[in-house]
């Protein structure tokens, strides 16, 4: 099972869904019309792009359905905003534990992060190094280790299928000034 937490709109679930039709793939966000568009474009008949490996849960990052606690071989946080965003940069605990208990031993939790001085975010790092350490002193005390972490591709950020990865021009070079995508996976011990 691959969940996408903070999957807003849903699209990054519906591409996952399409290109993986083996694997079950939930998105999990705080709210429910964001994905309301998507459910209904996964539970629509196959012949007009339905997707019946496609699902999608109403839940904020904190309060996980205990159901799913462990139960994901992959978990990816897309481009989040707000809580998910302080949560994963280890300014809230409580969105962090919740993130890291949906993946299971064995599985990777896999952030592409793009906070930029621009957000006006106060004490969030914009730098790729700054992020990765951020998120290396959030989920490491979870049991997680970063296996990888670099500045994502254009085409990495373009395939997460994510309206967030254009509307935030994550894409961009660095070098003209622009938001800079952190890719982070980190493999749960």
């Amino acid at each position: 099972m691959t969940i996408d937490v903070g999957t807003g709109d849903g699209r990054a679930v519906l591409a996952t869904a399409a290109r993986e039709p083996s694997t079950l793939v939930l998105g999990i966000d705080a709210s429910a019309a964001a994905m309301v568009e998507a459910s209904r474009r996964a539970a629509g008949p196959a012949r007009k792009g339905g997707l019946d490996n496609a699902r999608f849960v109403l839940a904020a990052a904190e309060a996980i359905p205990a159901e799913l606690a462990g139960r994901a071989h992959l978990v990816t946080v897309l481009f989040p905003w707000g809580s998910l965003l302080h949560g994963c940069l280890g300014r809230d605990e409580v969105v962090a534990r919740g993130v890291a208990g949906l993946v299971a031993p064995g599985g990777t939790l896999q952030l592409l992060l793009a906070p930029a001085a621009r957000d006006g975010l106060v004490g969030v790092p914009t730098t790729s190094r700054g992020v990765t350490a951020a998120v290396a002193r959030t989920f490491e005390p979870e049991g997680f280790e970063i296996v990888e972490a670099r500045e994502a591709t254009p085409a990495e950020v373009s395939a997460t299928g994510s309206t967030w990865a254009r509307r935030l021009g994550a894409a961009r070079s660095h070098d003209a000034g622009e938001r800079v995508a952190t890719l982070i996976r980190l493999g749960r011990r």
